[in-house]
């Protein structure tokens, strides 16, 4: 009674079964589309979260700051879903798929974790009338596979339902800038802090509580150098695309004296100290959200040119906010160049891990004794900040005569003297 029972369920099953494949294996979703199920099937498996991607070492969270699409808006390939702020930079969460943007999972403001979904996408939905950029991507992708056996046509998207019409974009709202005094009125605002002036602060305070800090000074005389430069930054733009500023001196000179002085090139960690072979020097940037310090890697094996040109690709990329984590990861020592703002000196305090930075200031023409005259000469202060618990007082004074003889006399680095 019981094996017959089973056959006449497993008999009542044939025609579903049949009906389903006749809608997957014979290319057509009308059949059940009638039902309503392929439909719903299709819509179910189409929808897909966009996360929070790998944000680079030690970041595992951020705040997202701006919705670039709108629920209900359509999204391509790569376009640009959100933003979010981490703790050093900005970061475009871009989306790997096309489709319809169905529902947002955060808002703005919010913390959201690495690998946190933070939207969905519907990548059956068609793009809006007139839009041909989305599929694009993905039949170049299909094209360019190498030797990839043709795949057979895949059954025909059920129409979706009429979607509402996509709501306007927001307005990009600017950073708003630090509220002007009125005369006369006695209000306050208050502004939150961003994250990543929220992190410079922990990081300076951090390393003033644990790094015994000194500063010794020195000035440097800049007219070799002005002269080098007057006399060929015209050639130099010409071959190399770049202009011949100060920094490539003083990055190069730097690094001389790093390797002259490898205390100064090293760090503390733990009970050990770390000594490196090679030489990667952070430049800071400033940028509206804050200060940033990308890093030229392996400055030992770079030219003046090479440095120039680097230094101007991190800048721009700086103050565009397209700079990347990966950018600003390890750097051994830092050069902040207080100059270009009329500084005429100041204390800089270290980058930690590094146990060092130096600052430069503005170049003012003062008179200096010459041999036994005066003499009017254009210099520029520059400083020390050394961490005192690595470097003894008599190291940092020499590693500061270095760069001042690099930059004053650069022959003296073309024959790495």
């Amino acid at each position: 009674m019981l094996a017959s029972s089973v056959i006449l369920g497993v008999r009542s099953l044939r025609p579903s079964c049949r009906y389903l494949s006749n809608a997957f294996f014979r290319g057509s979703a009308r059949p059940l589309r009638k039902r309503g199920l392929m439909g719903s099937m299709w819509r179910f498996f189409s929808v897909e979260p966009i996360k929070v991607p790998d944000l680079g070492d030690s970041i595992t969270e951020g705040t997202l700051v701006e919705w670039a699409k709108g629920q209900s808006e359509y999204v391509n390939v790569d376009d640009v879903v959100c933003i979010l702020e981490t703790d050093k930079v900005s970061v475009d969460i871009r989306s790997d798929k096309a489709g319809l943007l169905t529902e947002t999972l955060a808002e703005e403001g919010d913390t959201v974790e690495v690998g946190a979904e933070i939207c969905k996408i519907d990548t059956a939905a068609s793009p809006p009338e007139g839009d041909v950029a989305a599929p694009a991507p993905k039949e170049d992708k299909k094209e360019d596979a190498p030797s990839a056996p043709a795949a057979p046509s895949a059954p025909a998207a059920p129409s979706a339902p009429a979607a509402p019409a996509p709501k306007p974009a927001a307005p990009k709202e600017e950073p708003k800038p630090t509220p002007k005094p009125k005369p006369g009125s006695r209000n306050e605002s208050r502004v939150s802090m961003s994250r990543m002036r929220l992190r410079i602060a922990e990081r300076l305070k951090d390393a003033q509580n644990s790094a015994a800090m000194l500063t010794t000074f020195n000035e440097i005389d800049m007219s070799n150098i002005m002269k080098i430069r007057s006399k060929y930054k015209d050639s130099f733009v010409e071959k190399h695309g770049a202009k011949l500023g100060f920094m490539s001196a003083f990055v190069k000179a730097s690094t001389n004296a790093l390797l002259n002085h490898p205390q100064v090139n090293a760090a503390i960690d733990g009970k050990e100290i770390v000594y490196r072979d090679f030489t990667d020097i952070s430049v800071a940037v400033a940028t509206p959200t804050g200060l940033v310090t990308p890093v030229l890697r392996n400055t030992e094996l770079m030219s003046f040119a090479d440095i120039e040109t680097e230094i101007a690709a991190l800048g721009r990329k700086a103050r565009d906010g397209k700079i990347a984590i990966e950018d600003m990861l390890g750097g051994t020592f830092t050069i902040s160049n207080g100059g270009v703002y009329g500084s005429l000196m100041g204390t800089p305090i270290i980058n930690p891990p590094q146990t060092a930075i130096l600052g430069m200031h503005g170049i003012f023409k003062r008179p200096v004794a010459i041999g036994d005259s005066v003499e009017i000469r254009p210099m520029m202060y520059v400083a020390l900040t050394y961490d005192h618990r690595l470097i003894d007082g008599s190291d940092a004074v020499l590693f500061l005569r270095k760069i001042k003889q690099g930059v004053e006399d650069p022959v003296t680095m073309l024959l790495e003297l």
